[in-house]
């Protein structure tokens, strides 16, 4: 009898929740403001992510004055604070404030609350943060800058016209190969293909749900086609690159000392004591009568964690005894960093499937010859030949990245020269001009639709 009551009151329960759910979809859906809503949950984490998310934001006013931009952010920001980032680290001018919607629940979509089956567990815990957003503010237009594919179907259900712009697929069709080829291994490994595959299967369901997907290269393009089967709603729109002030920077560089620059976010995948280790071989195996070069990290924190990565950089560089070669530089300003740029003699970047590369970019478009890794964005987009002129190295390990290093600071000026004006002849074709006009082009149908 007891169990019998249990169930009665579960099923009861799941009903008055079904129910109540609905009516909050209703009253969204009824509530709906012709607006935008950028569901970009961390506004300061000071990546190529953030600088799409104010260019979008910038092209949308451009387009349309009477539409309204809102930014779901789960950080302490107001509109005032915001039109201020946007252009004190990202040179990005904004025509008017964008309204903010705080979000309480961004602890849901933290790596840190999932010690196990974290992919899955951000994913659904995105689902209930974008939950919050919604329900706070019903937009006509869901524009995801984030990659929380999980939160469309959400969207949708609220009556909202769905868009993405997507920078990696937060799974691929490499990673389900790179477990498969270990899965005879252990069971646990055998686990792991299953629980990828699934998840593989989830994240090409609620992807689909996007009415405009917009990928930023070649190698996403590929992945999310794969993945989603929505070829026909997916556009290439390359990220915006800041090239125009960085081009006017003259190609010759100051100083006697090379400096050799490395734009990133302090994050794990992006293989910073990889460029430190390359960069003191290539120091062992410098020419005596070659002057001595710089290493400069910049980069910014999202987290407690990359605070601790970044301090185990420094002390990786001390029991190197590289400290007086290497300068790190945290969270710093736009015109700042264009300072370094312009001062640098190469860029380098080494992080494995990089989906693009701004920063790649960014150093070709400064002058400076990037060494960047062997894999996706780089390879397929960015460091082409410009003219039957090659614009930069591609490395896969660290033998390979110091050897051309060592090849940079080996060469004569008039060699340098060469390659940098053909590196930034092919950076010139992925600027924020660019962007805008492909992303107008993109997203036009969608919005005229409202």
């Amino acid at each position: 009898m007891v169990a019998v009551l249990l169930v009665q009151l579960i099923f009861v329960s799941a009903i008055l929740i079904f129910i109540s759910a609905s009516l909050v979809v209703i009253k969204g859906r009824n509530s709906r403001k012709r607006a935008v809503g950028f569901f970009h949950p961390y506004t300061n984490d000071g990546g190529g992510g953030e600088r799409v998310l104010w260019c979008a934001l910038r092209a949308i006013q451009e387009e349309d004055s009477n539409l309204d931009c809102i930014v779901y952010t789960g950080d302490d920001a107001s509109p005032q604070s915001l039109i201020a980032r946007a252009f004190d680290r990202f040179g990005v001018k904004l025509l008017r404030s964008p309204q903010v919607v705080h979000l309480n629940k961004r602890k849901w979509i933290e790596e840190s609350t999932y010690p196990h089956f974290t992919m899955i567990g951000q994913s659904f815990g995105s689902v209930y943060l974008s939950w919050e957003a919604l329900c706070k503010f019903t937009p006509l237009f869901y524009f995801d800058t984030s990659g929380y594919a999980f939160t469309y179907p959400l969207a949708r259900l609220f009556g909202c016209k769905v868009i993405c712009y997507t920078h990696y697929p937060t799974i691929s069709s490499d990673m389900v190969s790179r477990v498969r080829q270990r899965s005879s291994i252990s069971w646990l490994s055998r686990c792991k293909v299953i629980y990828y595959m699934f998840f593989s299967w989830m994240y090409g369901l609620v992807g689909s749900c996007a009415h405009l997907v917009m990928v930023n290269s070649s190698w996403t393009r590929s992945h999310i086609i794969e993945l989603w089967r929505i070829p026909e709603r997916i556009k290439r729109v390359y990220p915006p690159c800041d090239t125009s002030a960085l081009q006017a920077l003259p190609l010759e560089r100051p100083g006697k000392i090379p400096k050799i620059i490395s734009v990133a976010q302090f994050r794990p995948e992006k293989a910073h004591t990889l460029q430190l280790e390359a960069f003191s071989l290539a120091i062992q195996r410098l020419d005596p009568d070659l002057p001595r070069p710089k290493l400069q990290f910049v980069g910014s924190c999202r987290n407690k964690e990359d605070q601790e990565r970044l301090q185990k950089l420094k002390n990786r560089s001390v029991e190197l005894d590289m400290e007086k070669d290497v300068e790190f530089y945290k969270d710093l300003m736009y015109r700042d960093l264009v300072k370094l740029l312009g001062g640098a003699l190469a860029g380098i970047h080494s992080m494995i499937d990089e989906h693009f590369g701004i920063s790649v970019v960014e150093y070709m478009a400064a002058g400076a010859i990037p060494i960047a890794h062997n894999s996706a964005g780089p390879k397929m987009d960015i460091v082409l030949e410009e003219d039957g002129q090659m614009t930069g190295f591609l490395a896969s390990d660290v033998e390979e990245y110091a050897e051309a290093i060592l090849k940079i600071l080996r060469m004569t000026e008039a060699e340098r020269l060469e390659i940098a004006a053909a590196a930034r002849k092919r950076a010139s074709q992925f600027s924020e001009q660019r962007f805008c006009e492909d992303f107008k082009l993109a997203i036009l149908p969608i919005l005229s639709q409202g």
